[in-house]
């Protein structure tokens, strides 16, 4: 009689890797894809709704046998489940440990991040360009009275925020060009949660962005190879993606230092130096651009409010709260024009930042670096799916 391979460590004790759920109609039938969000692993497993939250409870902590008799479901059926999904990547173990191996590799030989969210502005570089400069037509000049050092600009999807981002941007059309970009984003879905590096450039629609690689080698000389640490969380990040044909279309080839900026108003998990503050990135930044020279324009890739039961809220929006969430940003956004970021970042986390405001890290490091005279709010809008 032949024996039963014995289960992996890794699968009769299973850690699901961050996932996104995606609502999917096939004939007729609801079904849930889990996608991987990192886009680390290109595969999607496709459910029933109702496993979402069997496979939640592969967290790490339970065996299989224990999740077995908690939710009642046959354990030979929850370890064919873990296996599928270690097939493609998505828990965490030697699977995922050779996908993140064979993508370092590429990234190495390529010297660039691949930006397909870059790519919802236009395919092609005509398509882009001509999207862009429609937009910025239909912006309104803000008539500002003093140089520009830096905007505060979405990241949600050009479907709903383009115009938004053309009043932005409108701001800088016609300007020189900087010597450098300093790009502040988030960490929606990576393993990091310190601030986040990169030495490598981005592909776009419009050509590669580079980076200054004088600026970024510097502060890792001051922060340590932390800051390089959980590099690959760049890797399909669309805070960082989605503003690089703005930078190419209007800054031309100037390079860019890319940085995903943790929230300081949300403690690290773990309070032991192996990742970098956001206060620690401040004042580190500041003299590695200090001792670069030129000028530096600052991007904060930022959302504000986030509301509704897709972010855990018991009820749908309606017209009452969504004016409360109006009258909260403009609040907030009020302290924000003040010009102090310790000011800003003790306001919301006051509050608790309970309407889940989305970069405040980046705003506040903006905020701090460029050190602006005045703050003028351009442009304010909200999306309701």
């Amino acid at each position: 009689m032949a024996e039963t391979p014995a289960v992996p460590d890794h699968i009769a004790k299973p850690h699901l890797r961050n996932f996104q759920p995606l609502p999917i109609e096939r004939e007729g039938q609801r079904l849930a894809g889990l996608r991987d969000p990192t886009l680390i692993s290109q595969q999607m497993m496709v459910l029933p709704p109702q496993a979402i939250q069997l496979v939640a409870s592969f967290d790490g902590s339970r065996s299989l046998a224990e999740i077995s008799r908690t939710f009642g479901v046959p354990q030979e059926a929850l370890t064919d489940l873990a296996r599928k999904l270690d097939e493609i990547g998505m828990l965490w173990g030697p699977t995922y440990e050779g996908l993140e191996r064979d993508l370092r590799g590429r990234l190495r030989t390529s010297g660039r991040f691949p930006s397909p969210h870059a790519s919802q502005w236009g395919a092609s570089e005509s398509e882009c360009r001509g999207r862009l400069d429609s937009l910025l037509a239909d912006a309104e000049d803000p008539e500002l009275d003093a140089p520009v050092l830096g905007l505060v600009v979405p990241h949600l999807d050009p479907e709903r925020a383009a115009p938004v981002y053309a009043a932005a941007y409108r701001a800088i059309q016609g300007a020189p060009n900087p010597d450098r970009v300093v790009l502040l984003g988030t960490n929606h879905f990576g393993a990091g949660d310190g601030v986040t590096a990169t030495r490598l450039g981005f592909d776009s629609p419009l050509g590669v962005v580079e980076p200054d690689l004088a600026v970024v080698d510097d502060l890792v000389s001051r922060l340590g190879d932390r800051v390089l640490k959980d590099e690959l969380d760049h890797f399909g990040e669309h805070s960082i993606q989605l503003h690089l044909p703005w930078i190419r279309h209007l800054c031309g080839n100037a390079p860019i230092v890319a940085l995903l900026v943790p929230d300081p108003t949300v403690a690290m998990l773990a309070d032991d130096g192996e990742r970098a503050s956001a206060a620690e990135l401040n004042s580190a930044l500041a003299e590695s651009l200090r001792r670069a020279g030129g000028r530096s324009l600052f991007i904060a890739s930022s959302d504000l409010s986030h509301v509704g039961p897709q972010f855990g809220d018991p009820r749908p929006v309606d017209e009452q709260q969504q004016d409360e969430v109006e009258q909260h940003d403009r609040e907030m956004l009020s302290v924000y024009m003040e010009g102090a970021p310790d000011r800003f970042t003790a306001a919301l986390a006051g509050g608790g930042n309970a309407t889940r405001w989305c970069s405040i890290g980046s705003m506040a490091a903006a905020l701090a670096l460029a050190r602006p005279r005045s703050v003028e709010l351009i442009e304010y809008s909200g999306s309701l799916d």
